[in-house]
């Protein structure tokens, strides 16, 4: 038997929340095949099989909490041979479905889904499991997330036929955000509850302890953006079209807080213990607004970019965090953080 384990999360990080089991037990499993997933406050880590055999006992149930190198299950190699053919077919993509195919919510232990043809759809990546498990053609579906995208309860809500627009509401925040009248749910349900996950949880205890154990300062200034607003204005069209980068104003913010940091590095040191560290480099942390929470990856070196390659790795980090795709060296190491809230208001 191979004990299935957590794996090493990254700097300071001990615990993490089940978000997926990918196998049930009995399954054959390919090495390398991703048999759970984990969800940090930071990213979602995949825990591949060392070997190939098969997933003779699941430890863990998903939602639960565990610490790095916890046993999560077992994996008898032994049976690889003689088990490893059958259960195949329940890994693969379910085919087409003659009929609409009834609503469900992921199943706790389905194989991983294959994705979905969604052409230019632009789905997240639970809405594309969902569909994906579900037999359902994104094409369909209308999203209501920002800008149009496609999320889990949109297609929840399809395949029952419900309105979309008040869904997400519903669902994700059901009373953070209360309406001018007062809705309960279908089932009659004024309050639900959800448990916090990893990500979440850590979320607001560094917020609260950032506001208890930090001297916190705010100052104002107005800056004359005239120069810098007629300068995108004279280029951004030509720089979208030879490189596809559109020119925000943030490679601006970004470039001016390196040159401003490199003149006061005191404001681009930390302390530790009795020492200030200084850092003689820039790794400009950006915060961006994921499905997932927020999350700050950051550019390294930023100090040592040219304005449009600031402009290039701001929309390659803004992508990774959208698509669940960061990894833990772009979470860490970050020596300044810049949050623009323009997107929603601010």
């Amino acid at each position: 038997m191979i004990s299935i384990k957590v794996p090493p999360l990254g700097e300071s990080i001990v615990e993490a929340t089940i978000s997926r089991w990918t196998k049930k037990e009995g399954d054959a499993v390919a090495a390398g095949e991703t048999l759970v997933e984990l969800e940090t406050d930071k990213i979602t880590v995949e825990v591949p099989a060392l070997k190939g055999g098969v997933l003779t006992k699941r430890l863990k149930n998903e939602g639960d909490v565990v610490k790095v190198d916890e046993a999560l299950g077992e994996l008898d190699e032994t049976a690889a041979g003689a088990t490893a053919a059958p259960p195949a077919p329940a890994a693969a993509a379910a085919p087409p479905a003659a009929a609409a195919p009834a609503p469900a919510a992921p199943s706790a232990a389905t194989a991983p889904p294959a994705a979905p043809a969604a052409g230019e759809v632009k789905a997240s990546p639970a809405a594309q499991r969902v569909a994906a498990e579900a037999g359902r053609d994104l094409g369909g579906v209308s999203g209501t997330g920002r800008g149009g995208m496609v999320t889990k309860q949109d297609v929840i809500t399809a395949g029952t036929g419900a309105p979309a627009a008040p869904a997400p509401a519903t669902e994700r925040r059901p009373v953070a955000e209360a309406p001018a009248v007062r809705r309960p749910s279908p089932d009659g349900v004024r309050e639900t509850r959800e448990k916090l996950n990893t990500r979440k949880r850590r979320m607001a205890e560094h917020l609260l302890n950032a506001k208890q154990a930090t001297a916190m300062l705010t100052t104002f200034n107005e800056i004359d953006m005239t120069a810098v607003n007629a300068f995108r204005e004279r280029h951004k069209d030509r720089i979208e079209k030879e490189t596809g980068v559109r020119l925000s104003a943030m490679p601006f913010f970004v470039k001016a807080a390196t040159l401003a940091l490199k003149a006061h590095p005191i404001i681009n040191s930390q302390l530790d213990g009795d020492e200030i560290v200084y850092h003689h480099y820039v790794n400009m942390g950006i915060a961006v607004a994921s499905e997932a929470g927020l999350v700050v990856p950051n550019i390294k070196d930023a100090d040592q970019m040219s304005l449009l390659d600031i402009a290039r790795s701001i929309v390659a980090v803004a992508k990774k965090a959208r698509d669940n795709k960061l990894t833990m060296d772009d979470l860490t190491g970050g020596t300044f953080t810049i949050t623009n809230g323009g997107v929603f208001g601010s």
